[in-house]
């Protein structure tokens, strides 16, 4: 069976069903196949009839405002602050820590990442050749990469634990402290 609109009723598994009667829905011919069908308010009402006028003329309530504006004027003061603390020297400290530590590590393992992608195609010789047994070059490559990756974990998390996380903590506590007397002490 179809819809009101013609469009068929699809079951939770994908399958078209037959219409069943709901109560309240009111049973209506569908004018292309001369069969019984329901008026779906999903598929019937107009999404571009909100706020339109309702019944007798009268025009519908407005929604009411998300915020009201002395909360917008709070929330534009957290992000004065928020900002204040983005530009302070503690915290452009914490970033430049951060950066010298990754950009080198991130340049460092996709090189070695590149030198091992560019020697398995460009001198499958030399990655073939055996180092111990039936283990090769390649193999002891391919064996690095994971290594190396663990270790760039390991040396990420030494360094921020040593070089940042008090720093960042620091910044932190500040910035909810500030945020906490704009907002008037309740987050």
């Amino acid at each position: 069976m179809h819809s009101s609109h013609g469009r068929p009723h699809v079951g939770g598994d994908g399958h078209a069903r037959p219409a069943e009667h709901h109560e309240g829905a009111e049973p209506t011919l569908n004018e292309a196949s001369g069969t019984a069908g329901y008026a779906d308010p999903w598929y019937d009402a107009l999404a571009s009839g909100w706020g339109e006028a309702t019944g007798a003329g009268t025009p519908s309530p407005s929604v009411p405002a998300a915020r009201d504006e002395e909360r917008e004027a709070r929330a534009s003061a957290a992000a004065d602050v928020y900002l204040e603390v983005q530009r302070s020297a503690a915290f452009r400290e914490v970033r430049s820590r951060y950066r010298r530590f990754v950009v080198p590590a991130v340049i460092g393992f996709f090189l070695w990442y590149v030198a091992y992608v560019v020697m398995a195609t460009a001198a499958p010789g030399l990655m073939a050749r055996p180092v111990v047994g039936a283990v090769n070059v390649a193999m002891v490559a391919g064996l690095g990469q994971f290594l190396t990756t663990f270790l760039l974990t390991w040396a990420y998390a030494r360094h921020a634990r040593l070089r940042r996380d008090r720093a960042a903590l620091e910044l932190r506590w500040d910035t909810q402290e500030l945020t906490r007397g704009v907002r008037g002490g309740a987050l």
